[in-house]
C-alpha cells in the first residue's frame, strides 16, 4: 500500500517508520530531520528497533497515495487539509491530539477515517526516533459503525506488524482519547511532571476530574462514555507510560506552542453548545494561554 504521512515529527516518524517494513511510505514534515532520512534513513530504537528508508520529503502539496495519515500537531490542521486537497487519496485518517476530524472533513473530498494510537514516541535528534511504548492503533468511521475502507487500512497496519483495530465506536474512542489527554497533558505541563508524577502525587486531582468532565460533555452529545470509565482510561495510559513526559509537557519544556486549544478548547466549545460546567478544564486551558501568551505563543 502507498501511505503518506503528513506531519513527520515523533509520532508520524515512528509510524510512518514502521509502516515502511511492508509498504511504501512518504513522510512529509521538516528539515533537518527530512533531510537526514534521505541521507541515512530513519533509525528507530527503544522499544521497537529498525533502520527503514522511506521517501522524506519537506512539500507536501499535489502527491497522491492510497491513505494519507496526518500526524501533525492539532493547531497545523488547516495547513495540512490545504496541502492534502492539492494532491490525490483515497482514504485520509487522522492520527492527531483532539477532535480535528471534523475539520479535515471539511476540506477535503476523500473520506477521513478517525484514527487512535498509543504508540509513545520522542524524536531524538534528526533522522533517529525513540518508541517509548508499543502499543495499538484503532480506525474508524467518525460517526461509528461498520467501515470497509478502516478494515483495509488496519489490515495494512498489521501487514506491517501493528496490532491495529477497525473499531466500530469511534465516537467513544475519541472522547475517551480526549479524556486522558486532557487529564495528563495539562495537568504534567504545568506541574513539570512524568504522567506517573500526574496521577501518584497532588495532580491526580486535577487530571481525574479534567477526565470527568470531558466524560460529562461527550454524554451531552449523545456519546456513551462515563465518568468511571474516562478516569480507568487515564489510570490505565498512565500506569503504562508512567515515565513518560506528556506532548504538552514537551512543548512546554521546549517553549513551543502548545495544543491546549485543541484539547482544552474543544471541551470548553462543546461543553458551553451542550450547557454543561467544566471548570477544571477552563482552570487548566486558562494557566496554559497565560504561558503561552506571556511568550507571544499563542498563533495570534
Amino acid at each position: 500500500m502507498e501511505v503518506l504521512v503528513y506531519g513527520a515529527g515523533a509520532l508520524g516518524s515512528l509510524v510512518g517508520g514502521l509502516l515502511a517494513r511492508a509498504h511504501d511510505v512518504t513522510l512529509v514534515g521538516r528539515d533537518p530531520h527530512m533531510r537526514r532520512i534521505r541521507d541515512d534513513g530513519l533509525h528507530v530504537e527503544g522499544a521497537i528497533e529498525t533502520t527503514v528508508h522511506p521517501r522524506a520529503l519537506t512539500d507536501g502539496y499535489h502527491r497522491s497515495a492510497t491513505v494519507a495519515l496526518v500526524t501533525t500537531k492539532a493547531y497545523d490542521t488547516d495547513a495540512a487539509a490545504r496541502a492534502l486537497s492539492t494532491g490525490e487519496y483515497e482514504v485520509v485518517c487522522s492520527l492527531q491530539n483532539g477532535l480535528t476530524e471534523e475539520r479535515l472533513v471539511a476540506s477535503l473530498d476523500p473520506p477521513v477515517l478517525a484514527g487512535t494510537t498509543s504508540y509513545g514516541a520522542r524524536l531524538l535528534e534528526p533522522g533517529q526516533v525513540r518508541c517509548t511504548g508499543v502499543g495499538t492503533v484503532s480506525l474508524g468511521s467518525i460517526a461509528g459503525g461498520e467501515s470497509p475502507l478502516a478494515a483495509r487500512v488496519a489490515a495494512a497496519f498489521a501487514d506491517a506488524g501493528i496490532e491495529a483495530t477497525a473499531a466500530t465506536d469511534m465516537p467513544r474512542r475519541r472522547f475517551t482519547k480526549l479524556a486522558v489527554n486532557a487529564g495528563l497533558n495539562g495537568p504534567s505541563a504545568l506541574a513539570r511532571t512524568t504522567n506517573g508524577e500526574t496521577m501518584s502525587g497532588p495532580g491526580r486531582e486535577a487530571a481525574t476530574e479534567a477526565a470527568r468532565e470531558v466524560a460529562r460533555v461527550a454524554r451531552a452529545g449523545g456519546v456513551s462514555l462515563t465518568e468511571t470509565e474516562a478516569v480507568e482510561a487515564l489510570e490505565t495510559v498512565a500506569d503504562a507510560t508512567a515515565a513518560n513526559h506528556a506532548s504538552m509537557r514537551a512543548d512546554v519544556d521546549a517553549g513551543r506552542r502548545t495544543e491546549v486549544e485543541a484539547l482544552y478548547g474543544a471541551i470548553t466549545t462543546r461543553a458551553d453548545d451542550h450547557g454543561v460546567s467544566v471548570p477544571t478544564c477552563r482552570t487548566i486551558a486558562s494557566l496554559l494561554e497565560a504561558w503561552e501568551a506571556s511568550r507571544d505563543l499563542d498563533g495570534s
